[in-house]
């Protein structure tokens, strides 16, 4: 199974798979690594371990992801000869050009249990909320904002004394765990 990644930051949840790729728990390959954010520190992960990278070319647009540069990535992702796609804290919402190329292959991993606290900063919105646990969840991508359903959740509690970091910090080792596992059960449904 050839696999897509699309990342904005750091790139923690793809190396995350590509950990469970090279302890032989996931039957894949990182067949291609693309950004929108030309500093994301997960195109160098991504040279680092020998995988191809791109930049997506938002054309100086801050969030949107313009049609043109979907376009672009559908084509860059095809000539990749990539089976599934993983959203790895990609920071723009995916349309049109890119879900009607893979549909149902395109997953997403969110820093809470949805539906609760979908968008940006979820491990932020769940300390304002007084929330008493919190977690990550794997999804399918569709057209809203982390509304596709849901494939994996994993729960992590909120404790009294829990600042945004630190919540975060526990919530990510939910997430390197839980997106291989994600990622297993869709190439089985997939006969991938």
């Amino acid at each position: 199974m050839r696999l897509g990644i699309l990342g904005s930051g750091s790139g923690s949840n793809m190396q995350a798979i590509l950990d469970a790729i090279a302890a032989g728990t996931l039957d894949a390959e990182i067949a291609l690594v693309l950004s929108d954010n030309p500093e994301g520190y997960i195109l160098e992960r991504a040279k680092k371990a020998g995988i191809p990278t791109g930049l997506i070319d938002c054309r100086g647009f801050k969030t949107k992801f313009p049609d043109e540069a979907q376009a672009e990535t559908v084509a860059a992702l095809q000539a990749a000869g990539v089976d599934l796609i993983c959203l790895a804290g990609f920071m723009r919402l995916v349309k049109a050009p890119l879900l009607a190329a893979f549909p149902d292959r395109i997953l997403n991993i969110h820093p809470a249990l949805l539906p609760a606290f979908p968008g940006v900063a979820a491990w932020k919105q769940a300390i304002e909320a007084g929330a008493s646990e919190s977690g990550c969840t794997v999804h399918y991508v569709d057209d809203g904002m982390d509304t596709g359903p849901v494939i994996l959740q994993a729960k992590v509690p909120v404790f009294p004394e829990d600042t945004a970091e630190t919540l975060h910090q526990r919530i990510q080792v939910e997430e390197h765990r839980l997106y291989p596992e994600a990622i297993r059960k869709v190439a089985d449904t997939l006969g991938l």
